[in-house]
């Protein structure tokens, strides 16, 4: 009978993901941080919070979409700004501000409310998971994030921490968004055992592409050209050229 992944010993972990490295070649460490990207997916977007989020940037790129191969290792999420802030801005249209001041007044309350929700909302969901699932993990909340913190079975590079952080924004309704399904990378890799999956709503990578140009801009028009950190956004819009969304978009 199959068993579930995360479920196994850490040793039968361990060796799984040994026969998934050696099969596809990418390090044994990366594929298991996968399979914690893709299960605290399936865990907020199975539940009804999953409702008000959308799941995007540079990991739904790699995830939804198979648009770019670097692995991404954060997931970044959308809260409707019609839900958190449903007392100014209504429950209609793109709840875009209009002014200056609104968008000032609007970004102060989300600043203030967001890191409520995720401390009251979004870690207690995520910890009855891990308790009801019986998975080695724990959580930690700092702000605007989520940490989910996992054991891990193999060692990696001081860059990639057994840690899968989830960065809440709400600053608009992330829409365009659809539903796609999401699956771990070791999944095709191995038999006879479970991986979670997903299927969370995604922005449509045509929306990605303009939030990639707009942030070159501003970064150009700063001189703010900071080496790695925001690289990643000149590789993914050429590969989002490449695979024609670039096109899609400026046509849309």
């Amino acid at each position: 009978m199959a068993e579930q992944f995360l479920l196994l010993s850490a040793q039968d972990r361990r060796d799984a993901l040994g026969v998934a490295a050696d099969r596809s070649g990418r390090p044994a460490h990366l594929l298991e941080k996968d399979i914690w990207v893709v299960w605290v997916l399936q865990t907020v977007f199975g539940s009804a919070l999953g409702d008000h989020l959308v799941f995007k940037g540079g990991t739904s790129l790699s995830k939804a979409y198979g648009v770019i191969q670097r692995f991404s290792e954060d997931v970044d999420l959308t809260y409707d700004i019609r839900i958190i802030a449903n007392d100014l801005v209504g429950d209609e249209g793109e709840a875009l501000p209009t002014t200056r001041s609104q968008e000032r007044r609007w970004s102060k309350v989300v600043r203030e409310r967001l890191p409520v929700w995720v401390k009251g909302a979004v870690q207690p969901l995520v910890e009855v998971a891990i308790g009801s699932q019986g998975v080695p993990a724990t959580t930690r909340a700092e702000g605007e994030k989520l940490f989910i913190d996992y054991e891990a079975t193999s060692a990696g590079s001081g860059y990639v921490a057994p840690s899968v952080m989830l960065e809440f924004g709400a600053r608009s309704t992330g829409e365009p968004a659809s539903p796609r399904d999401v699956r771990c990378d070791a999944a095709h890799l191995i038999e006879g055992v479970i991986f979670p999956t997903a299927r969370p709503r995604v922005m449509h990578a045509e929306r990605t592409f303009w939030e990639k140009v707009t942030a070159i801009h501003v970064f150009c028009l700063q001189e703010r050209l900071r080496g790695e950190r925001f690289s990643r956004h000149w590789h993914d819009v050429v590969r989002l050229d490449d695979a024609g969304i670039a096109a899609s978009a400026m046509a849309d």
